[in-house]
């Protein structure tokens, strides 16, 4: 229980008083900005941690007084600025190490733009690197952000890097991939094979021939069964190297949002419990398993399952593809190519998606549904919808959307109604918003992705994620995007100014917003008395810097439960 200081908080002081003793503070920290993103986005001057747990917020003076012993380390942050330790929401963390650490990284989030000598370069040059048996494979590649525009890989320009080595390479999106004819030989893949469930698909030209793209990740399943698994010992390295990247970005928690995916359910969970084991990871990590990865009557976890650092909370299901890859699931075609029809598809039926879903609501799951595009959302809030219907209390459940790119108004207001969360890669803003405007979806629909003014216009909660590895983690960088809105290509432009938040809304997007989108904003997200201390320390405010400048400002420390974390 406890007891609030109501003088102390009529002069702005913010000290809240506990049924734990004052004057023996294990940490002050005082000597900068301390930014709460406490429900009125106040400001204090010093902050006392005790246990683990935030015991006093408030002036310097008042919190050195009742909080100071000579046992208590005090931090002088020299102008920096303290805050809550950064929450990303939606992270393959398993993807992210197999993808940029242990193969090929190919992404190109910078100018000028990759082209087919470029990447083909690129490719060859690893290839020295391959053992005898062994696969090429790769991520990063984006048509989208290719010169020429929408220059595509295919098993014909493959085979000019290697006829001998098998190729497989993931499109940026992570939902199309490249193989060259030696990788559908070994798969076993052929003109006769059937399209795998889930929306996959082997794409074919005019006479019937592979072309050697896949759409969707069901149609991966010949390919990764036939290449050489890594030692497990390079892959911990190549996970606890992603933490540490994830860390140094200011994130204190994240989430891994595709349990089981990679190495399948049961090694996943093992391999994770054992990576946290002791509080080894200098991150917390809500867990959320693949829906597809699990077996029939699977009883392994239960919902909520772990503890404060590894905690597992969820199931996620992806309805359809990608924006930029033109496979996310659109009410109208495509404008790219010109007079096409494609507008995409969706990977279920909604009745078979609406059942592999109510089993896991059934059984107390918190659900995550990648939906990008309109169709793929009205689907997925029908089924919403429906597993809500006759619930007092919907929004306790927190249902989860995933990236609500292409969207709707009237979507936003259904959303809102039963408190389901979007959670925005908002780097399409600034990586493809470009190419959206421009000339994948045309200006109307692309000024409306990500819409987060109009989520904060209805009191409603949105968060800010990487997708990673389909764009880097970085929550600086996201308040810029969600701030500034603008896209990366010259002439730089705004896309969507009406969409545009303030920076205190977006911080509050990397912070409280995803600690509440994954059940922890009891905890963590605010710096308020009885919250977990977690802390990020950063060079500059992003309050009192320019909006395009956020994503610049250096992240110096983090602490989780009041310990100095080291990546």
């Amino acid at each position: 229980m406890r007891y609030i200081n109501r003088i102390a908080l009529a002069a702005m002081c913010l000290v809240a008083q506990s049924v734990i003793a004052g004057g023996n503070a294990d940490t002050i920290f005082y000597g900068g900005p301390i930014l709460t993103v406490n429900p009125k986005n106040e400001q204090a001057q010093a902050l006392a941690v005790q246990n683990g747990k935030i015991v006093a917020v408030g002036k310097k003076d008042v919190v050195t007084k009742e909080w100071q012993s000579s046992s208590t380390k005090v931090v002088d942050l020299q102008g920096q600025t303290l805050m809550p330790g950064f929450v990303e929401p939606h992270v393959h963390i398993i993807g992210t190490a197999m993808t940029e650490v242990l193969g090929l990284n190919l992404s190109n989030f910078n100018l000028p733009y990759d082209s087919l000598g470029t990447l083909s370069a690129k490719m060859k040059a690893a290839l020295s690197s391959i053992p005898p048996g062994g696969w090429l494979f790769g991520f990063g590649v984006d048509p989208s952000r290719t010169d020429p525009f929408m220059t595509e890989l295919n098993a014909d320009v493959l085979d000019k890097v290697s006829t001998t080595v098998p190729i497989f390479i993931i499109n940026q999106s992570g939902h199309i991939g490249y193989v060259n004819h030696k990788a559908l030989e070994l798969a076993g893949v052929t003109e006769s094979t059937p399209n795998p469930g889930g929306g996959g698909v082997y794409v074919k030209d005019a006479a019937g021939k592979l072309t050697g793209v896949l759409i969707e990740p069901p149609t991966y399943a010949p390919f990764m069964a036939k290449m050489p698994k890594p030692p497990i010992a390079d892959l911990v390295n190549a996970i606890k190297k992603t933490v540490n990247n994830i860390a140094s970005s200011g994130v204190t928690t994240s989430a891994e949002i595709t349990v089981g995916f990679d190495l399948g359910l049961d090694q996943e969970v093992k391999l994770y419990q054992s990576l946290f084991a002791n509080d080894a990871m200098p991150i917390r990590v809500r867990g959320y398993l693949y829906g597809p990865a699990i077996p029939a009557g699977y009883t392994g976890l239960k919902p909520n399952e772990g503890n404060d650092r590894l905690r597992f909370i969820g199931v996620k299901f992806i309805s359809d593809g990608s924006t930029q890859g033109l496979t996310a699931a659109l009410n109208d075609p495509y404008v790219y190519p010109k007079n096409t029809a494609n507008r995409g598809n969706l990977d279920y039926q909604t009745e078979d998606l609406y059942q592999q879903m109510k089993i896991y609501f059934d059984q107390g799951w918190q659900l995550a549904v990648h939906a990008n595009g309109d169709r793929a959302i009205d689907q997925t809030l029908s089924n919403y919808e429906r597993l809500l219907a006759g619930n007092p209390n919907p929004k306790e459940r927190r249902l989860r959307i995933e990236h609500f790119t292409v969207n709707t108004p009237d979507e936003v207001s259904r959303a809102v109604k039963i408190g389901a969360i979007p959670g925005f890669t908002i780097g399409h803003v600034d990586y493809w918003g470009e190419a959206f405007h421009n000339h994948l979806i045309g200006p109307e629909r692309a000024n409306r992705i990500d819409p987060s003014a109009s989520f904060q216009k209805l009191g409603a909660r949105y968060a800010y994620h990487s997708d990673s590895p389909v764009s880097n983690v970085g929550p600086l960088n996201y308040i810029s995007e969600g701030a500034g809105r603008l896209w990366q290509k010259p002439a730089r432009q705004v896309l969507g100014p009406n969409q545009r938040v303030s920076v205190d809304q977006a911080i509050r997007a990397v912070t409280i917003n995803p600690a509440y989108e994954m059940f922890s904003d009891d905890k963590i997200g605010s710096l308020e008395v009885g919250k977990q201390a977690d802390l990020v320390v950063l060079e500059k405010n992003p309050r009192a810097t320019a909006v395009d400048e956020i994503r610049n400002i250096k992240v110096k420390e983090t602490w989780i439960d009041g310990k100095k974390q080291a990546w």
